[in-house]
């Protein structure tokens, strides 16, 4: 099922190039044009992200922002001018998830739409993060250095087994298949005959070694992917 997706823009034309864009990275997108329409649109129409630009006709992208934040925890990246800081800031603290200052790449925001999901299912899989750190049990992941600790010690990685172990981690207690390890983390759409995330599975599983009660922490479930273990979990 395709996410959903609504665009609060005056710009009509950028909105169409977001929409066939968009629509080709599998996503429905809707759009509206005015500030009002956007935040009635927002909090009644079901949508999995808003993206909402500040500079609007009627109500402006802030007082959008507000109105959804009344309401609802929809995921909201805000479309702002380049370069003004101001703008960014007042977002953020309003609630805004994420911002992007036009003129943007239509790739960055589907990256960017993609890591504000990432946040979200982490932390309802009960996956911790503060900034730029990841914590399931005693294993921590720093995004920012993509350094690896378990128990406060140093674990040497590549750069590839890092964003590898990032997006099991992410996901930790459910099964994520060959095929979105492969794209999420090595950055290609996967073949019956590539067996790299296996190679890079099999290095990490001996770099990290086993949970505090001797269980693999990196669990194979034959034909379908991998599953980072969380704390209990056989």
């Amino acid at each position: 099922m395709k996410k959903s997706i609504l665009v609060v823009d005056d710009d009509t034309g950028l909105c169409e190039l977001l929409a066939s864009y968009l629509g080709s990275e599998g996503y429905a997108v809707d759009a509206v044009h005015d500030g009002a329409h956007g935040a009635e649109r927002a909090v009644t129409g079901g949508y999995a992200f808003i993206v909402l630009d500040v500079m609007l006709p009627g109500l402006n992208g802030f007082d959008v922002l507000r109105r959804i934040r009344q309401s609802s925890q929809v995921p909201v990246l805000m479309l702002t001018a380049r370069g003004d800081d101001i703008d960014r800031i007042v977002g953020l603290e309003m609630g805004a998830d994420d911002y992007l200052p036009k003129p943007f790449n239509p790739r960055e925001l589907v990256a960017r739409l993609r890591a504000i999901q990432r946040r979200s299912e982490a932390t309802q899989l009960g996956v911790e993060q503060r900034g730029d750190l990841l914590e399931v049990g005693d294993l921590k992941l720093d995004i920012g250095t993509r350094s690896v600790t378990i128990d406060s010690t140093a674990v040497e990685v590549t750069s590839l087994e890092f964003s590898v172990l990032e997006v099991l981690v992410r996901h930790a207690g459910t099964v994520v298949s060959r095929d979105e390890l492969t794209r999420q983390a090595l950055g290609r759409d996967f073949t019956s005959f590539d067996r790299s995330v296996d190679v890079h599975m099999s290095s990490l599983r001996r770099k990290l070694g086993p949970s505090p009660g001797g269980d693999e922490r990196i669990k194979s479930v034959r034909g379908v992917g991998y599953l980072y273990a969380r704390s209990g979990q056989r």
